[in-house]
């Protein structure tokens, strides 16, 4: 561990500061008269499971004539906006629901009139743009945008992370737009958990000046701002870092099946979230093994492969005698470093040092065909995982997602992939590593360096579950969510969305491959007649129906049934997606279009439920402690990560943090050691 340790050191000292786009008010490139973000406030509640994040927002107009505000954000991972609400005249009106296109011709309509109009819109799987019609000379305009996501939680540390780096990967916007990301007076985070088991501590990595405060071993809060200390005045604040909560749980927790549940008063259908949590008992590998490195030096890269390459000649040292390694570079089109596996011997990794040396970065980005190079060098004979280290989007040679799945259906071959920034395609890259059975890492700037090594590390020197299949019996379940479960990897939980009739014992069955064995997991557990705590449980629950449907209609191509069903799904449950959006108008407008405020009343009843959940908190969502459906502890990297990081770990580190981290990763070494 010491090796590894001094090995993540020296890379650090010679990593380079990033510059990214950051959300924010956008303005054609050249125009003279861009909006003001006068406050950016931020409001996240944890409950549990999942988190509702409410932003409010006011821009203002300092020029003097009329202007539309179009401000653009990073689309958060798993991420269901459900509520947008404008401020007309000093009423706020919430908005509603509509096919994408209808959305998006009555704003046009309601703006060349110059009425009142605000639109929300999902641009793939880049960023949600929020516009707003007319911003009147000196006029301040006020916004609130609200949404739910699940609460990661991996090895007993949970994962949140308030997206507003922009990835940078749409290249027609970056040409036409340039964004005003600076809040000039009042900018507030305000983060507040409660958790059904003691939390031992709360890191902000990136932002240490937050205020990190304890009130029960199960409730925790954070508060930052850019009021001065000292002074109580306030400093511009740029939009331009993503914010990081990591919060640890107690150590030695049980494994667990915890559930969270809707079913209002007279409904006879309820909406379920459960969460599995399985035991340690997945065992260490220390076989050798080949490792290809897939990295990505497209143009992105120049000015950091020279350091990059620092980083890998030390990796190299690092390596299993009984280990081999091959490096695939791609741009425009893919190349093999070498001619065969390599030793993981000296004369040989260097003889490879100076074949990379050779190479210089520049070009799009051929991801294909770099895949297709990756499958094509595997030998059977050994077990072997391909690493992929990209930043962007496929944007030559191959992109139909449908060809990525095809070439990762001809072998059988774990995928890992380091999902890098806010703007990379998830959607390809998840997509591919579930095919193979593998698993994606989302990173930010803002991370916490060591602790994503670890995570990474953890799952490849373990077994994983494979395979998996749940069932239900007793009280009665449909419309479970996810449908393909894929493997489950070591401090990874197994989250399901799914609809119950009825009340009474619910039995649960999750059954799967270990290694070559075959597991059984069960439990037996009430499920209440109604609850009326977490109506968010519906729109997460039809979020990952869309996913569902969304991704079938990427890896098959488009099928009007399936847009249907995402649109009836969307308007039904509120939801912003790639076929809907969210569209204010004034309440006449409403009425004369005859679009139904069913929105609004869906809206009502989650704002009362949050109000009662703060007064009158749930304090445990564990339904098997009587029946246990795991009897280990939860996995963590105290009770065995174990194993060599792997040289596509390496390049990860070098790519992916700026120099700017190396203070705090030097501290938090030291303090390991």
């Amino acid at each position: 561990m010491f090796r590894i340790k001094t090995f993540l050191l020296f890379l650090t000292t010679s990593l380079f500061a990033q510059v990214s786009q950051a959300a924010g008010l956008l303005t054609p490139i050249g125009s003279s008269e861009s909006l003001d973000i006068k406050s950016h406030n931020v409001e996240v509640t944890a409950d549990h499971s999942f988190a509702v994040i409410e932003i409010e927002q006011v821009f203002s107009n300092p020029h003097t004539a009329p202007l539309e505000a179009i401000y653009s954000f990073p689309v958060p991972e798993q991420a269901s906006v459900g509520e947008f609400t404008y401020w007309i005249n000093g009423t706020p009106v919430h908005a509603e629901v509509l096919e994408r296109k209808e959305a998006r011709q009555v704003y046009e309509d309601q703006k060349a009139q110059g009425r009142n109009a605000a639109l929300v819109e999902k641009n793939t799987f880049i960023d949600f743009q929020i516009s707003v019609s007319q911003v009147q000379p000196g006029q301040d305009v006020r916004i609130k945008l609200v949404y739910i996501q699940p609460v990661n939680v991996d090895h007993g540390i949970a994962r949140f992370v308030y997206p507003l780096e922009s990835g940078g990967t749409d290249e027609v916007q970056k040409a036409f737009w340039t964004a005003n990301e600076v809040v000039q007076q009042d900018f507030e985070f305000n983060f507040a958990l409660n958790s059904s088991y003691p939390v031992d501590e709360f890191r902000l990595p990136a932002h240490p000046q937050a205020y990190i405060s304890q009130t029960t071993a199960k409730q925790w809060s954070v508060s930052m701002s850019n009021r001065d200390p000292v002074t109580e005045g306030r400093q511009p604040f740029s939009l331009d870092q993503d914010i990081m909560v990591y919060w640890r749980l107690a150590s030695d927790l049980p494994g667990s099946v915890d559930m969270m549940t809707y079913r209002a008063e007279g409904q006879k259908r309820g909406t379920f979230m459960m969460t599995m949590t399985p035991g340690n008992d997945l065992e260490a590998l220390n076989q050798g093994r080949d490792w290809i490195v897939v990295l990505d030096y497209s143009g992105s890269m120049e000015g950091k492969y020279q350091t990059l390459l620092q980083g890998v000649r030390e990796g190299f040292q690092k390596f299993s005698p009984n280990d081999r390694v091959k490096v695939i570079v791609f741009s425009d089109r893919a190349t093999v470093i070498g001619s065969d596996f390599t030793p993981a011997i000296p004369s040989e990794l260097e003889a490879l040092m100076r074949s990379l040396e050779l190479q210089q970065p520049g070009g799009g980005t051929n991801l294909y065909a770099a895949l297709d190079k990756a499958m094509n060098e595997l030998d059977s004979d050994r077990t072997s995982a391909i690493w992929l280290v990209t930043d962007g989007v496929a944007n030559v040679g191959e992109t139909q997602q449908q060809s990525f799945l095809s070439l990762m259906n001809k072998s059988d071959v774990r995928l890992f992939t380091f999902i890098m920034g806010n703007g990379a395609n998830t959607p390809l890259l998840t997509s591919l590593t579930r095919m193979s059975n593998g698993f994606a890492i989302h990173v930010s700037n803002s991370d916490d360096i060591g602790g994503v090594l670890l995570n990474a590390a953890s799952k490849v020197n373990h077994q994983s579950l494979r395979d998996i299949k749940v069932e239900f019996s007793g009280v009665k379940v449909a419309d479970v969510q996810p449908v393909e479960i894929g493997s489950l990897y070591r401090g990874q939980q197994l989250v399901l969305f799914g609809h119950y009739w009825g009340e009474g014992e619910l039995a649960v069955e999750l059954n799967a491959k270990r290694g070559t064995e075959q597991v059984s997991y069960s439990s037996r557990f009430d499920i209440p007649s109604h609850g009326e705590q977490f109506p968010e449980l519906e729109r997460l629950w039809a979020f990952s129906q869309i996913e569902t449907l969304l991704q079938q209609q990427q890896d098959y191509g488009q099928d009007a049934d399936r847009q249907d069903a995402i649109v009836d799904l969307a308007v039904e449950y509120g939801l912003v997606t790639d076929y809907t959006s969210m569209l204010v108008v004034e309440d006449d407008v409403f009425d004369a279009l005859g679009i139904d405020r069913r929105n609004s009343e869906r809206i009502a009843r989650e704002q009362r439920a949050r109000e009662n959940r703060a007064n009158n908190p749930l304090s445990n969502t564990r339904v098997d402690a009587d029946k246990p459906m795991f009897d280990q502890p939860r996995a963590t990297y105290a009770n065995g990560s174990g194993g060599s990081l792997g040289i596509g770990l390496v390049l990860f580190v070098v790519i992916v943090f700026g120099y700017r981290k190396y203070s705090q990763l030097k501290l938090r070494l030291q303090q390991m050691s």
